[in-house]
């Protein structure tokens, strides 16, 4: 019976998590979606692109209809984790110097919430919101979203996502866990070496082992 406790302690955690998420940023349910955008594309996509989050949205240039900030709140409404909805609604802050950008129905950390929310398992809105945080001084929290987007990285062999991983925690001065990143994605054939040359630069590089050879897999066989 008692063992019991932490899993149920755990789980009503993250219920109040959740829901204390919802209540400042909003439920996630909208009149178009919420859509993974990792996964839905075609028109599902194109519909808010097209119409909402074109290139002069994303840019910061001009708004498609009315409202930059609004074309952005709609795109991040109908998907949650659109990573470069999240990058432009970022740098939107920015320059207007504002955690609630003229026309955004939330905060830019509500829209980082309202996504990792929705989908906690996306890399990329972890590494966006790290990039965030620390760019407001908050480095220890930046440093455990990047964590928290590394141990779900593991297993999933993507030479991408380790390779951006190691980036950040690079920028965070994090340089033995940038190194940790990096061998992984060059173990998985990431072509660039940017990462190696930027820890070699810091002196924080050091070559993986070599796998030694099994002489007597090597062997030739014996002939008779």
């Amino acid at each position: 019976m008692f063992k019991l406790i932490p899993i149920i302690f755990i789980f009503f955690s993250q219920f109040a998590l959740a829901q204390s998420g919802e209540a400042e940023c909003g439920p996630l349910k909208s009149g178009y979606g919420p859509y993974d955008y990792r996964t839905s594309k075609g028109p599902i996509l194109s519909t808010v692109e097209d119409f909402h989050f074109t290139s002069k949205v994303e840019m910061l240039i001009q708004a498609d209809t009315g409202y930059i900030g609004a074309d952005i709140d709609y795109t991040l409404r109908a998907f949650p984790n659109h990573h470069r909805a999240l990058m432009a609604a970022m740098r939107y802050g920015e320059k207007t110097k504002s955690e609630k950008p003229p026309h955004m129905r939330y905060s830019i950390s509500c829209y980082f919430d309202r996504a990792l929310r929705f989908r906690p398992d996306d890399a990329i809105p972890r590494m966006i919101f790290s990039m965030y945080l620390a760019k407001n001084g908050r480095t220890p929290e930046a440093v455990q979203q990047l964590d928290i987007a590394a141990e779900g990285a593991e297993g999933k062999e993507n030479p991408f996502t380790h390779f951006n991983l190691g980036l950040n925690y690079f920028d965070l001065k994090e340089y033995t866990k940038a190194e940790a990143q990096a061998h992984k994605a060059y173990d998985l054939g990431f072509p660039q070496e940017i990462l190696k040359e930027k820890l070699k630069g810091v002196g924080k590089w050091t070559e993986p082992p070599v796998e030694p050879i099994n002489a007597s897999a090597s062997a030739p066989a014996p002939t008779n």
